[in-house]
């Protein structure tokens, strides 16, 4: 294992730059920075669904995996030239969500986020999953990006809007149908 910090604190980002993990500086405000922040972000609100009520113990399981991948994803994303995510996770990914899905019924409206407080914090968790994705894209234009980085986020909110459907329908509050009348009445 690397270096553990004992100082949190080195003032060397006060010009605005942060260090990358191959030891080379970038901007803070880089579309490199904002990806792996996004996804930093996201593992921080998986941390908050695994901490709300009424997440069955295989579906922490699960996410507590996701978190872990996260996190090699964002190294992935802050170290150019590594590679961490394998094909292997995506196909992970895709039989947990066909797995999750099987006992779903088919979707016939929009659903808003909602349907409890689990089910609403892995709406947000797929919500900044998406913008994730977004900014691997758009540092995609720039740089390399393997495309297992952008296949995982993509296949990951597919996952997680699925879950969401699965915690609202296991907490009783049901799934939230948008209603085009509603908003006119």
């Amino acid at each position: 294992m690397g270096h553990r910090l004992s100082k949190i604190y080195t003032r060397t980002g006060d010009d605005g730059s942060t260090g990358l993990g191959d030891g080379t500086r970038t901007p803070k405000d880089s579309a490199r920075v904002a990806a792996y922040g996004s996804v930093d972000e996201l593992n921080s609100v998986l941390g908050l669904l695994l901490a709300a009520p009424g997440v069955p113990a295989g579906m922490a399981a699960e996410l507590t995996r996701i978190q872990h991948t996260l996190f090699d994803l964002g190294g992935e994303l802050c170290i150019p030239g590594t590679a961490l995510i394998e094909q292997s996770d995506i196909d992970w990914l895709e039989r947990t969500l066909d797995a999750h899905n099987a006992d779903l019924p088919p979707l016939k409206d929009f659903i808003l986020p909602g349907g409890g407080p689990a089910a609403a914090a892995c709406h947000l968790a797929r919500t900044v999953c998406r913008r994730a994705e977004r900014e691997v894209v758009t540092l995609a234009r720039h740089e390399t990006v393997r495309a297992e980085a952008l296949r995982y986020l993509n296949r990951l909110s597919d996952l997680l809007f699925v879950l969401a459907r699965v915690l609202a329908r296991a907490s009783g509050a049901g799934e939230v149908l948008w209603q085009r009348q509603q908003r006119r009445d």
